[in-house]
């Protein structure tokens, strides 16, 4: 995956040469920012509208899940069910033969080279079988896997090696796949699909640069058309899987304007391109790699065109994919920190007894498996939306931040601190993998500045229908503090804010309606009806938020963030208690319960009871005695430093 250090991928501008202002140039020119960074800002607000024009109107942002559960009066709880996966036979047969193969090299120990990468036989003997073509249709080669048997099936691939797994997002959700299948000729796709199905031409996607993270306002890469090919000068950091002889989709400028081309790579490095080396702590066994054009061509004809916008529209469309490929792969991941934990809490003793039988080690193997169900819950949920042909934006980004978030925590304060010093060793889970398990925090977006894009889909709707005419007629009749109660500040507002006060009454004299939910057992459905319930009564809150701050509340980061960190909280709850509802293991309803508790406690600010504590311990204890089922079977790696006779 391509690493942005601090990156909101939204925040790259589209140099649109529309001359309409959008909403968010115009909030930053009447809020006194300077014409610069309005421009800036309006472009990004510009390529976001194009994105959305890919999608059918009723799959726009707008009308997806998590906006309706916030502005609808009603609430679609049917949208926030996850549909039962059913994988074609011949589809199940590629997973089932490419986990088989990690498994089979991992017992004999050639995963990994001389240099710790993935050996070029485990990619080989994969794209033999069909693993670097399950996102590639049939008629190219592939197997054409719906999103929601390739997502969940990430997760599986993640329990053998999570590398593998990460390298199959970046090769179908973020690399060359995507880009080509959605936005290809038919001629690029009969040229590319097939080698990339193969997995003869394993590919990347290069957007970051060295002054390009977060502000890809910066982006210089640049490609001139000199007769029929471009001549690419310009530098890429952080790309990962990119090796001589690999394929890329390459973001660049053309005219001025950001592109995206089709490069493949030479065998050997040259004069017109090299790879610049360096250590990198995270990704270690990826070949992640920057590098350097100095005038490399490339065939005009590699250069992708969507229909309407421009290369960035193209970068946007895979960001989804790769969210909720990430979302799954830290399920599998967590699920082997899980394994990890059982045979050491069986053999570690403090005071003449194992400390699987302590309530502290106990309390956090049930948190662990709460996090790794609300992360299956989130995968199948987005996933299915991205199936019936919703953008999935507000949704994946939630999916994208829990994800990471566990991952984070389930390796620092759940498996750390329960190894103990033994965490350190060279050859533990642990030691081996601490910077792989943090770096999803910023793969894909950074988790914060995700969060604030988050917000702004959750606004951008309601801030165009009503903040957008106050702010002008503020802005013209020059008033900076608007006062109600003054009757200068009244005339100047009397044509344009009685929309919005007519919504604000609606608010609170029509109550919203209850949502109708599916049979589920009692403490799930608690949760389910106190998300739906609080998602409900965001509307004042967060209106009210841009009515203090008003053209300023771009500058409010911090209340931005943390007003999207509960909503995020409540979809959360209440798409993992409705998947938990589904299932028929009672350790995962159980699973599901602990953490939507947690949920709401940090929500309302609660602390924990001693009926949750006994709750906690009682599934920890359960997961000890071998109930938590999907991990049955895996492999752990062996006790460091046993010191049999302590």
């Amino acid at each position: 995956m391509s690493i942005t250090p601090d990156a909101d991928p939204r925040e790259v501008p589209d140099p649109s040469t529309d001359s309409e202002a959008s909403f968010a140039e115009t909030a930053l020119k009447l809020g006194g920012k300077s014409d610069e960074e309005a421009r800036r800002t309006g472009a990004i607000d510009k390529a976001d509208d194009q994105v959305e024009e890919l999608f059918q109107p009723q799959y726009q942002t707008v009308h997806s899940p998590a906006h309706r559960a916030v502005w609808d009066r009603g609430f679609p709880i049917d949208l926030f069910e996850a549909k039962p996966v059913e994988t074609p036979a011949d589809v199940q047969r590629v997973m089932d033969d490419s986990v088989e193969i990690v498994k089979r090299h991992r017992a004999a120990g050639t995963v990994l080279d001389d240099n710790a990468k993935i050996t070029d036989a485990v990619l080989d003997e994969l794209g033999g079988v069909g693993y670097w073509g399950l996102l590639v249709d049939r008629q190219y080669g592939g197997s054409g896997t719906p999103f929601r048997s390739f997502a969940p099936f990430l997760t599986r691939m993640a329990m053998q090696d999570p590398t593998i797994a990460g390298l199959a997002s970046v090769h179908g959700c973020i690399g060359a796949v995507d880009p080509v299948r959605t936005f290809g000729t038919p001629e690029q796709k009969e040229r590319f699909l097939p080698g990339l199905a193969s997995g003869q031409h394993l590919s990347a996607f290069a957007l970051t640069e060295p002054c390009a993270g977060s502000d890809l306002t910066a982006l210089r890469t640049r490609a001139v058309l000199q007769g029929d090919q471009y001549l690419v000068t310009g530098e890429k950091l952080f790309i990962t899987n990119v090796v001589p002889g690999r394929t890329i989709g390459l973001v660049c400028l053309i005219d001025d304007r950001p592109a995206v081309l089709v490069c493949e790579l030479p065998a050997a490095e040259n004069e017109q391109f090299r790879l610049r080396k360096y250590g990198l702590y995270a990704l270690k066994h990826t070949h992640n790699q920057g590098i350097i054009f100095n005038d490399f061509p490339v065939p005009a004809s590699n250069l992708l065109q969507p229909v309407r916008g421009s290369g960035l529209t193209i970068a946007y469309h895979g960001l989804n994919l790769g969210r909720i490929a990430l979302c799954a792969n830290a399920a599998g991941t967590m699920r082997l920190m899980m394994a990890s934990m059982l045979p050491w809490g069986k053999f570690r003793k403090t005071y003449g007894e194992a400390i699987e039988r302590r309530e502290l080690v106990q309390r956090r193997l049930a948190r662990l498996a709460g996090l790794t169900v609300a992360c299956d819950a989130l995968v199948a949920w987005c996933s299915t939306l991205i199936d019936d042909g919703y953008r999935g934006e507000m949704e994946c980004i939630v999916a994208k931040i829990f994800g990471s978030e566990s991952q984070k925590e389930a390796a620092i304060e759940l498996t750390m601190k329960t190894h103990g010093g033994r965490s350190f060793l060279h050859g533990h889970i642990f030691g081996d993998n601490a910077l792989e398990y943090l770096a999803p925090c910023i793969y894909e977006g950074e988790g914060e500045m995700l969060g604030m894009a988050f917000f702004k889909s959750l606004v951008k709707h309601h801030g165009t229908t009503y903040f957008e005419a106050i702010g002008k007629a503020l802005q013209a009749a020059g008033i900076k503090k608007p006062n109600p109660l003054n009757p200068a500040h009244a005339w100047a507002l009397k044509g344009v804010v009685g929309p919005y006060a007519s919504w604000l009454m609606g608010q609170y004299v029509s109550p919203k309606p209850s949502p109708s939910l599916p049979p589920m057992p009692t403490s799930l459905r608690r949760h389910a009806e106190f998300a739906a319930h609080e998602l409900q009564r965001r509307p004042l809150e967060i209106s009210g938020v841009m009515r203090k701050h008003q053209l300023k509340l771009a500058d409010r980061q911090c209340r931005m963030s943390e007003l999207s960190g509960r909503v995020q909280a409540l979809v959360v709850m209440l798409c993992t208690s409705l998947y938990a509802a589904r299932q028929k293991d009672e350790v995962v309803q159980a699973a599901a319960d602990l953490v939507c508790q947690d949920l709401r406690r940090q929500l309302l600010g609660e602390r924990p009871t001693d009926r949750y504590f006994r709750a906690a311990t009682s599934l920890g204890q359960t997961i000890t005695e071998g109930g938590f089922a999907s991990i049955a079977g895996l492999a752990t790696d062996e006790i460091l430093m046993p010191y049999e006779n302590e």
